[in-house]
This record gives structure tokens, sequence and C-alpha cells, in this order.
């Protein structure tokens, strides 16, 4: 589609241009669901909208609402952008003229094979009467196209817009000019800034130092049973009898001739005796030594990776930095 061949018929309007430049977007206001079988747009407001995710008729999710489509007449929103396909790398653009919200979920009579195979559009640039009615056809919402003094009037399901001539200014960023394009950011959630950040865990090692145990030194006291062998003497009375001869004679014949003697000798003996001292045996302390060893530790650590997929036909060039 060519926006620059015809009349303008919805300007887009992305979360940027909802606030200051360099301002975050501002918070969605609290809304009430619209009646059944009230257009949608009558309820609506781009703040609202943007970061809704848009579902089909079955409640399975087609993509997020990247930017949004406002009547040139009314101001409302008319249509959104939504990224559909593998990291969002795709646009599509769905009406609201037959949506229904409920809290962030905005509901359309459109599946998701549908809405993907929409006719293309670039996103930011403004919509254009043909375009809008080239749209409308595909998603089969009826429409009708009057002239009156110059002036092109496009009513279809309850919208109307009226606009005029112009080669449409892109909204993005706050640039002017249809062939100012946009960086990528964030679909997944807040507008960050236009490049992923890919991370990863790192494993850091060390040492640390803690009380491993306690160890210490007690004395006591046992008793033991010890017999030790010792070698004793003793006097033993040994009579000896000897004959009278002439060396013992003159001896034998010194005392009386008939008297009464008593001759008495002490005998001895040796016995075994025990007695204790105290002695140092040996001297005992406690100390420490250091010594070294290996320990594994293990961790799972995590990390990103950021692929990308385009659709076909469109050239992607891969540029390595590092």
């Amino acid at each position: 589609m060519d926006p620059g061949v015809d009349t303008v018929n919805a300007r887009a309007v992305t979360a940027r241009d909802a606030s200051p430049a360099g301002a975050a977007p501002p918070p969605r206001p609290p809304r009430e669901p619209p009646t059944r079988g009230t257009t949608v747009t009558h309820h609506l407001t781009p703040e609202t909208l943007f970061g809704t995710v848009v579902v089909g008729p079955d409640g399975d999710r087609i993509g997020k609402v990247d930017e949004v489509y406002l009547d040139n007449a009314t101001g409302r929103p008319e249509w959104v952008s939504v990224k559909t396909g593998l990291f969002g790398s795709h646009v599509s653009l769905v009406p609201l003229a037959e949506a229904s919200v409920s809290g962030d979920t905005v509901t359309v009579p459109f599946d998701k094979s549908l809405v993907k195979e929409a006719p293309h559009h670039d996103p930011g640039v403004e919509l254009s009467a043909t375009d809008e009615a080239d749209l409308y056809r595909y998603y089969g919402t009826a429409g009708t196209t009057t002239t009156t003094a110059g002036t092109t009037t496009t009513t279809t399901a309850g919208t109307t817009g009226t606009t005029g001539t112009g080669t449409g200014t892109d909204l993005r960023a706050g640039t002017t000019g249809g062939d100012v394009r946009a960086a990528g950011h964030d679909t997944s959630g807040p507008d960050t800034d236009d490049a992923m950040t890919r991370s990863r865990e790192e494993l850091r090692v060390g040492t640390e130092v803690r009380e491993a145990g306690r160890a210490r030194l007690r004395k006591y006291v046992t008793s033991e049973a010890v017999s030790r062998t010792v070698t004793v003497s003793r006097d033993e009375l040994v009579v000896t009898r000897e004959p009278i001869t002439d060396a013992n004679r003159a001896a034998a014949l010194s005392g009386g001739d008939l008297t009464e003697e008593e001759h008495e000798i002490v005998l001895t003996e040796e016995r075994a005796v025990a007695a204790k001292e105290t002695v140092p045996v040996e001297r005992v302390r406690l100390g420490t030594r250091t010594v070294a060893g290996t320990e594994t530790v293990s961790a799972e650590l995590r990390e990103e990776h950021i692929e990308f997929d385009a659709d076909a036909g469109v050239r992607v060039e891969d540029r390595d930095r590092a």
C-alpha cells in the first residue's frame, strides 16, 4: 500500500506519542468494559489500549497492541496494529469497530491466521482512505464511501473519518516524515531502548574460613593391678654333728663334766615390699597445622540467548560488532 497517493483517513499513535519526549508512557486509567453491542471506540483512548492483548473469538492470543490509529475526524481509536509471529516480527492492522474489551484484553471477531495474513501496512505510516477500504474489504466489514465538495467521507461500522489531502506525519518518537522509521522496541512490556541486552551467569569461586570443630585435652586417673617377681633370701637352720677328734678334744673338755646348756641363734629372712612414687612419663600439648586439599563446587548457571526470525522476502543483515 502507498499512503502517499490518497487522502489520509487515520493517523498512527504510539505509546511514546502519548507522553512527553523521553518520559515513560502514562499509566492506563481505569475503565469499565463497554456494554454488549456498543462500539468500543466510543469508550477507549490510546492510553487505555497500549499494551493490551488482542485475542480472537475463541480466546486464542493474537498479539499485543503496538500502535493505535485514530480517526482524523473524531480522534477516536479506529485501528490497532498488533505484533504477531515469533518475537513480534509481523505487524497487522485490526479494526476496532466490532471489538469488545474486558480488563486488559481486546476481543475481535477474527482468528489469528486471518489477522496475520491481512494486507501489509508499514508501522507508523498514516492510513489512507484506499488502504482503509482495502482492509475493511479483507476483514469483510461493509463500508460506503461518498464524495462531497472534494472531501472524502468513509463510513464503516459506525466510525466516520473525514480528512483532507497530505503526505502524512509519522508520530513515532516525535519525528515528521513518511520515511523515518523507529528502531525495534520492547513488545513484551514497557518500552525500553532499541536493543536487547543478553546476559549470563558466571561462577565465582573462593574460600571462606568457618569453624570445622573443636578438640581438647583431658587428663584423668585410672588404676591398674601390677605384679612383679622379686628374689628374696632367708636363713635356714643347719645342725652339724662332729665326732671328737684330737683336733677338737681340748674344746670339748673346756666345760664342766656334766652341765645343762642352751644355745640360741637368730634366723633372718627377706620379704618383698612395694613402694610407689610418681615419675613424669611424657608431655602432651594441642596445636594445629594447615594441610591443602581440593573440593568440587557445582552450580547451575543460566544464560540468555537471542535469536531472530523474519518473514519470507525480508533481507536480514547480521552485524557482529564484537
